[in-house]
């Protein structure tokens, strides 16, 4: 997204989703941060709520995970769209103790160790989708490349046949690429679909993959039921792709616009860990994360409110000057980086290894192979307030 300064105060509208396809959401953002850190946004089609602009309120609330409930959603729905049917049943949307007790029946399949031993499945994945694109020559870096990789290894770790990640693949691509609503709410449905038919597999026959974790498990003595299991799988579908998806594209499409970053990363491999770093603060991908007050707070002089919505606008935090030293500037050796593009307490991403480790394999194997991308038409950006990034990324890709 672009960056401009702002004089004046703008027009407050973090709703509108043409603003992150076509305007400039960092003008509002740079001016909540300077003059209203904590900021009533009005009721539109969605219910009014707090806007937190600041890295350090935003960590802040983070890590109060008791004072700031995940279970009422953690995305911002339209009123017409009622209650979040995930809400306290999936990973992303619990508190604890359940939280804890869902989350632990998977984090040792994305611990270090694990990450560490897939690492030549990944790898494997990522030389098999560069070669189907540079067959291609031109294509799309986005649904060709960038949501392949962790598409297809999260498909592995569920234990989904291989015969079917495209089958996924294509399901995916409607549910959260498609434009008309009807086609994306058709191919959500089919994904829960395969997930109930699969579940059910895995409960009777189960396997070493993460649904037969799920489908087997039992929480304070019960067994999950399987809508909970479905609503998980769904759940680790999404989280263990989408993001990942974006935020590779939209790496790349900084790496575009800033050349001479790639040309250091190609002088300076090593520099790959905190260039993966670089590109999560930079696209920040996650536009939003909501919570809801469990008791009255006070936040920068401001009271909010038990039962109020507070929203974490990431790429704002991540571009906090009073954090971040030139913040507006891409730099792959920017050194320290703690950014928030992946959460952080409780809800720090599940699988914020395995997507490091995607990155930087993706990225290292253009690099290793003096593979060339160049843009062959002009990107198209999201039109949506939850993810932000590029929707469309046409570029040729050539072996030198």
């Amino acid at each position: 997204m672009p960056t401009e300064s702002a004089e004046q105060p703008p027009l407050i509208n973090l709703v509108d989703p043409e603003l992150y396809a076509k305007g400039d959401p960092f003008v509002q953002w740079r001016w909540l941060r300077a003059h209203q850190p904590v900021y009533w946004h009005e009721p539109t089609e969605y219910p009014g709520f707090w806007v937190l602009t600041r890295y350090d309120d935003i960590r802040t609330a983070y890590r109060d995970a008791a004072g700031f409930s995940s279970a009422q959603g953690i995305l911002l729905r339209p009123e017409s769209h009622g209650a979040d049917p995930g809400g306290g049943r999936t990973l992303a949307l619990t508190d604890a103790p359940r939280h804890r007790q869902l989350r632990g029946l998977i984090d040792g399949w994305f611990s270090v160790r694990s990450a560490r031993a897939m690492e030549q499945d990944v790898q494997d994945v990522v030389r098999r989708v560069v070669d189907d694109a540079l067959e291609r020559g031109a294509c799309d870096f986005v649904t060709d490349v960038a949501a392949r990789v962790p598409l297809y290894v999260i498909c592995k770790m569920m234990g989904i046949p291989d015969a079917d990640w495209e089958k996924l693949f294509l399901l995916t691509s409607d549910a959260f690429g498609a434009g008309d609503p009807l086609t994306r709410r058709l191919a959500h449905l089919d994904i829960l679909g395969y997930f109930e038919a699969l579940q059910a597999d895995k409960a009777k026959n189960p396997a070493d993959d993460l649904v037969s974790v799920l489908a087997t498990a039992s929480v304070d003595g019960e067994r999950l039921s399987p809508d909970d299991v479905i609503l998980n799988c769904d759940n680790l579908l999404v989280g263990g792709s989408e993001n990942t998806r974006i935020a590779t594209a939209g790496g790349m499409l900084a790496f575009l616009r800033h050349p001479d970053q790639w040309e250091i990363l190609s002088e300076r491999p090593d520099l790959l860990p905190s260039g993966v770093e670089e590109v999560l603060r930079w696209t920040s991908t996650a536009t939003h994360i909501m919570r809801t007050a469990t008791r009255e707070v006070e936040i920068d002089g401001r009271r909010i409110a038990a039962g109020d919505r507070v929203t974490f606008w990431l790429p704002s935090a991540n571009r906090d000057e009073s954090v971040f030293q030139d913040p507006d500037r891409f730099d792959v050796r920017r050194q320290p980086n703690r950014h928030l593009a992946l959460g952080f307490g409780e809800h720090f991403c599940v699988g914020s290894v395995l997507a490091r480790v995607e990155m930087r394999l993706l990225y290292g194997e253009l690099l290793s192979r003096s593979i060339r991308v160049t843009l062959d038409d002009e990107p198209t950006l999201l039109s949506s307030i939850v993810v932000n990034g590029p929707e469309r990324l046409p570029v040729r890709m050539t072996a030198s």
